[in-house]
């Protein structure tokens, strides 16, 4: 994950350079006037721009020579080397203007008809795509839904509007089922299941189009993901299973993974305790095959990690505690911080579970770190699960910490 954030700031600041109309070597001889040293030279900006290095004493000659305020320099910084975004939390604007910059050079899209574009356009779209699912890590969905289906619009002109290769055509399909995955998990998200819906539909046409199987898979996953979760078990297991099936053997091992982890839980919530164990195992073993391909960017955060997760949450709604506890345990003590909502979801589990286990005073001090961390980043998921957790810890009102709660979160 630090890697991923290195290099996002890495292209932050180059856009934040080009913003400026300054060339590597011109914002290298700014920080050398700024500062009044000459050991800034335009292969040290490449180095920050690779994400191979983070500027750290130079943040406030850069704040200046880029016309930026050193405040959000000093965040972005520091959630590059792994730390929190910052003192105090970014407001969207903020958030999307560094996962989101505006000058990703794609050309003026409403007046663009019969315009061609290659491969530069292409790559734009792709990091475009990326940008939008490093920003749901630490966006609200309510804040990022109207500039997510604003990014899937436009991707859908750009395809529509340009003319191109046919390789370059099938990059920007890709791109476009990329960006209807994330669009289609944000309104997921915030509670907008239709809208979800009609953005996971067009992204799979977009993906069967430019015959990306495992993009097709994800897609259709998560479609599948949101059915089981909310009260279409039936049709979430037929999708899930009709999703592995589609993406087919020689998907990635992180994508076959992902699939089959998403078997498990619509398994799970539709009553078939041994087909959903079956598949959390055959989705470990995927996920250890050897990969003869690379992985899609879009399962940068598939791992063996988020694979205990869901192994934690299966435990736990076929009420098996004892697993599901130290799982949880062991994956939190580690868990990144910065990912507010995901945070919240399995604190919930792990609340739930250490209830399941007769242990309710834990419980309830797991449960109300959850739902302070959800009061800070509202979701709908986060709040189905919150209310998930207090009807857990209802039938045991009478102990203090739990009554306490109770009455704290009533609402």
């Amino acid at each position: 994950m630090i890697n991923e954030r290195r290099q996002r700031f890495g292209l932050y600041l180059a856009g934040l350079r080009r913003d400026a109309r300054k060339s590597q070597r011109q914002l290298a001889e700014a920080l050398c006037r700024i500062s009044g040293t000459a050991s800034v030279t335009r292969h040290e900006i490449s180095r920050w721009e690779r994400g191979e290095r983070i500027p750290a004493v130079w943040l406030p000659a850069l704040a200046v020579a880029l016309d930026v305020p050193l405040q959000t320099l000093e965040r972005a910084a520091a959630h590059a080397r792994g730390e929190d975004i910052g003192t105090g939390t970014p407001s969207p604007a903020e958030a999307l203007a560094y996962f989101l910059p505006e000058d990703v050079e794609l050309g003026p899209m409403a007046s663009s008809t019969g315009r061609r574009v290659g491969a530069s356009t292409a790559v734009a779209l792709a990091d475009r795509a990326h940008g939008l699912r490093l920003a749901d890590d630490v966006v609200a969905s309510s804040d990022l839904l109207a500039p997510a289906f604003r990014e899937l619009d436009a991707a859908v002109r750009l395809y529509r509007e340009t003319t191109h290769s046919e390789e370059t055509g099938r990059s920007l399909l890709s791109s476009i089922g990329e960006i209807a995955q994330i669009a289609g998990w944000i309104a997921s998200d915030a509670g907008e299941h239709d809208q979800a819906a009609r953005a996971y539909r067009l992204g799979v046409s977009a993906a069967r189009e430019a015959g990306d199987l495992a993009l097709v898979g994800n897609l259709a996953g998560s479609l599948a993901y949101q059915l089981s979760n909310t009260g279409h078990e039936d049709d979430g297991l037929s999708l899930a299973r009709a999703a592995l099936e589609e993406a087919g053997q020689e998907a990635p091992a992180k994508a076959r993974a992902l699939y089959l982890d998403r078997v498990a839980w619509a398994q799970t919530k539709a009553g078939n305790p041994q087909l959903a164990m079956r598949a959390l195992a055959e989705a470990h073993e995927a996920m250890a095959d050897e990969d003869s391909q690379e992985a899609p960017d879009w399962a940068y955060w598939v791992s063996p990690e988020e694979l205990d997760v869901m192994d934690a949450r299966v435990y736990t709604e076929l009420r098996r505690p004892l697993r599901a506890v130290p799982l949880l345990r062991e994956v939190l003590s580690r868990y990144d911080s910065t990912h507010t909502r995901e945070l919240a979801l399995y604190l919930s589990w792990l609340a739930v579970a250490l209830v399941d286990a007769n242990e309710p005073e834990e419980g309830a001090k797991i449960a109300r770190h959850m739902l302070d961390l959800a009061a800070d980043f509202p979701s709908d998921r986060t709040a189905r699960r919150g209310r998930v957790v207090l009807a857990k810890l209802e039938p045991y009102r009478d102990v203090p910490e739990v009554r306490e709660i109770l009455d704290t979160y009533a609402a």
